[in-house]
């Protein structure tokens, strides 16, 4: 037997795509045939850089530069960016799996298979950039997640509350919108994929609430008043609708939660 905790560091240490994205996929197949062990050998390491290529080069979101996604360079950046997002959101659920410890096994289950499919997204989504002749690294990316990652390093119920119920659940809302605009340039491939994508990430959103709630009933917290407080706390002015308010429903979101970000979205 392994330990769990060892194979998630290895997971989030390696750099290139293609091995990233197979290690994940034999390690989630490694945990699921019962190979590892979520035993503590010794604490986490404190949050630094994940393991990533050396390209796309890191700048600031208003470095970047906007193009109109019906010229092939612009499209080509879109998918890029999501390829991007897809590729640190495999880094972002192995270290839920390594950081936070003593957690029922569920939540192991949990993001180890959030890791898994967002390797398959990355996947799916680079053979579509690809068929337009690029590659992931030939833009530029900012580093949203992973600073928000850091950010929530140090508790749990901060994390699942702002990193899948809040950068993540974005996602669900624009989504629909992408497909349309792929969907405009003939682009087949990435719509399929963003179908599976949008499908999925659905399921992480919920997976995210349902932590979130776990950790709140932990603690005596009442889940809304909390996450509103971490909202106005950790997002002031970074909370943009319009929400896609069904598919925020199934993943976890109440009515009351939906009204509130109404109002400040």
């Amino acid at each position: 037997m392994s330990n769990l905790f060892e194979a998630a560091q290895t997971c989030l240490a390696v750099c290139e795509p293609d091995e990233k994205t197979a290690l994940t996929h034999d390690t989630a197949t490694a945990w699921r045939e019962e190979w590892l062990l979520p035993e503590s050998i010794q604490p986490p390491e404190p949050i630094g850089e994940p393991g990533r290529p050396q390209y796309p080069r890191l700048v600031a979101p208003r470095e970047l530069p906007r193009r109109r996604v019906n010229t092939a360079e612009g499209h080509a950046a879109l998918l890029h960016a999501i390829c991007h997002i897809e590729f640190n959101a495999i880094n972002l659920a192995w270290d839920a799996v390594y950081r936070f410890r003593d957690m029922p096994r569920e939540f192991y289950d949990d993001w180890i298979r959030v890791a898994d499919e967002e390797a398959t997204h990355f996947n799916l989504l680079h053979r579509c950039l690809q068929n337009l002749s690029y590659e992931y690294g030939d833009f530029e990316a900012h580093n949203g997640l992973w600073e928000m990652a850091q950010t929530t390093a140090f508790d749990p119920l901060v994390r699942m509350a702002l990193v899948p119920r809040v950068l993540e659940a974005r996602g669900l809302d624009v989504t629909p919108g992408i497909m349309k605009k792929l969907q405009a340039c003939g682009d087949e491939c990435a719509v399929a994929a963003l179908e599976i994508v949008l499908r999925d990430e659905i399921g992480h959103v919920a997976i995210g609430s349902r932590w979130f709630k776990y950790l709140c009933d932990q603690r005596q917290l009442e889940p809304e008043t909390t996450f509103r407080n971490l909202l106005s706390q950790y997002m002031t002015g970074r909370v943009r609708g319009p929400f896609h308010k069904q598919a925020r429903l199934e993943g976890g979101f109440s009515e009351a939660e939906l009204a509130y970000l109404d109002s400040v979205g």
